[in-house]
């Protein structure tokens, strides 16, 4: 894919062969960011598990210290006072048998979707249209729940889901580039907690395998996923087992 002059440059900056620490990944992740626009940053970290067995899947959500920076607009499968409680509680979209025709014939205008457990019998109808998104109710994660108000307060303060994919790699947004830097080395610390806090204990061998920072239109830059970056910015080891050895690669 040939790749525009303002990319070339930031490409430019980065050390192919090199993987830095979480804090100058950071730094160089802001000064890469040249798009017109508020780039997000994304973190792609690749596992070392076998998504093919269904106990070493990952599948969760956490809530990032200072959010993602963007209003996350959220669509709520409900009936009768659960419907009234979402929509008191900020959802942007509340519907039954409506709202899942509207996403059937193919809108899918939101960011999250909350389901109530007696309206999962019609939302199952829409995994072709959600599932590919990511934007499929689920128990595990707490989108299907009689608490509506708690899960739309919930996605609204930026709480967010992660997962796995095909390839075992977990691809989030952690920001913008706009965020300080700190606050985005938070946001980052607080996924690879994350991730390294759920490690499944059928996983074998190197856990995380690499990690890469980009920008929506800027040139990935692995981190030293075997380093832990303390609350100041300062590398320190993880761990001494070769199983938590970061090998670098490209995500």
């Amino acid at each position: 894919m040939a790749h525009g002059k303002r990319f070339r440059q930031q490409y430019g900056k980065i050390q192919r062969d090199r993987a830095y620490p979480s804090a100058e990944a950071i730094a160089l992740i802001k000064e890469t960011a040249s798009a017109k626009f508020d780039e997000t940053v994304e973190l792609h970290v690749l596992l070392g598990v076998n998504v093919r067995h269904a106990d070493e899947q990952l599948r969760g959500t956490l809530a990032l210290p200072h959010g993602l920076g963007k209003d996350i607009t959220i669509a709520v499968f409900a009936q009768g006072q659960q419907a009234r409680d979402a929509e008191a509680a900020g959802a942007d979209h509340v519907g039954a048998d409506d709202l899942a025709k509207k996403v059937e014939e193919g809108w899918t205008d939101f960011d999250v979707a909350i389901a109530t457990p007696d309206m999962m019998p019609t939302v199952g109808r829409l995994g072709r249209v959600l599932g590919p998104q990511g934007k499929m109710p689920n128990p595990k994660v707490g989108t299907v729940t009689d608490d509506v108000e708690k899960a739309v307060a919930d996605s609204k303060s930026g709480k967010v889901e992660y997962r796995t994919d095909r390839q075992a790699i977990v691809h989030m947004a952690i920001g913008k580039a706009s965020f300080e830097a700190d606050k985005l080395l938070e946001n980052y610390q607080a996924v690879m907690e994350e991730i390294l806090r759920a490690k499944p204990s059928s996983a074998k061998g190197r856990y995380i395998i690499s990690a890469t920072l980009a920008t929506t239109m800027g040139p990935g830059i692995r981190v030293d996923a075997g380093a832990k970056a303390d609350r100041d910015g300062r590398a320190e080891a993880a761990s001494s087992s070769d199983e938590n050895a970061a090998e670098p690669a490209t995500v």
